[in-house]
């Protein structure tokens, strides 16, 4: 489903929501893992959107040093919104996905180079030929570490983005606030149905965060 909706709701005008979370499930389709935490001693969590959650999960957990991921809403007011009020524009939020990762084998460093690299962070709010506030792109820290790390990351690709006459990045960064897990279908995706829709691409101009932050 997809939205012309492109402003993100005032609170009093957003769906009001509800009590009862949907239902994510309880283990990762491809690893067995639990879904939600606790997760085990030593491992961070940080929480991405860059358009369609399906194909931005696929980027996430193929990675090598990804303990888990899963995916769902960030960064609007609706309590506990399914995935049609989401599509609605009326609930604020973004699609994202929830990354586990194990800093002793995967630097933040390099996971953000999966995000800057793997989709279009100018675009305001759309990815592509998904348009709406739910295809906006983010960045949502569980530390001020990553909040620095992430903002610094930022500046690094912008430069290499105007170096080759692109525009703005719009991607919002903020300290991560409810992360409402996304219907169980969703998630892992694209590992249930490998045939199924993307709709995430890149600039195709590389990341140079590893040298600058």
């Amino acid at each position: 489903m997809l939205t012309n909706k492109t402003s993100i709701p005032a609170k009093a005008d957003a769906l009001p929501g509800r009590k009862t979370p949907v239902d994510p499930g309880t283990k990762h389709f491809l690893s067995g893992e639990n879904l939600k935490p606790p997760f085990a001693s030593g491992l961070e969590i940080i929480y991405i959107a860059m358009g369609c959650f399906w194909g931005a999960e696929r980027k996430f957990h193929d990675t090598p040093g990804v303990f888990v991921t899963a995916v769902g809403y960030m960064s609007g007011t609706t309590e506990n919104p399914t995935y049609q009020e989401v599509c609605t524009g009326g609930t604020g939020h973004t699609e994202a996905v929830m990354v586990v990762f194990d800093p002793d084998k995967i630097s933040l460093i390099d996971l953000l180079t999966v995000f800057w690299e793997n989709h279009d962070p100018t675009q305001g709010m759309r990815q592509g030929n998904d348009v709406g506030t739910q295809y906006r792109s983010g960045i949502y820290t569980t530390s001020q570490k990553q909040l620095d790390t992430a903002t610094k990351s930022k500046v690094a690709y912008q430069k290499a983005l105007s170096d080759r006459g692109l525009g703005l990045v719009t991607t919002e960064i903020n300290l991560a606030d409810e992360f409402y897990y996304a219907e169980e279908y969703h998630q892992q995706y694209l590992a249930k149905n490998p045939e199924g829709y993307c709709g995430i691409g890149g600039t195709g101009v590389s990341c140079p965060i590893g040298l600058s932050v």
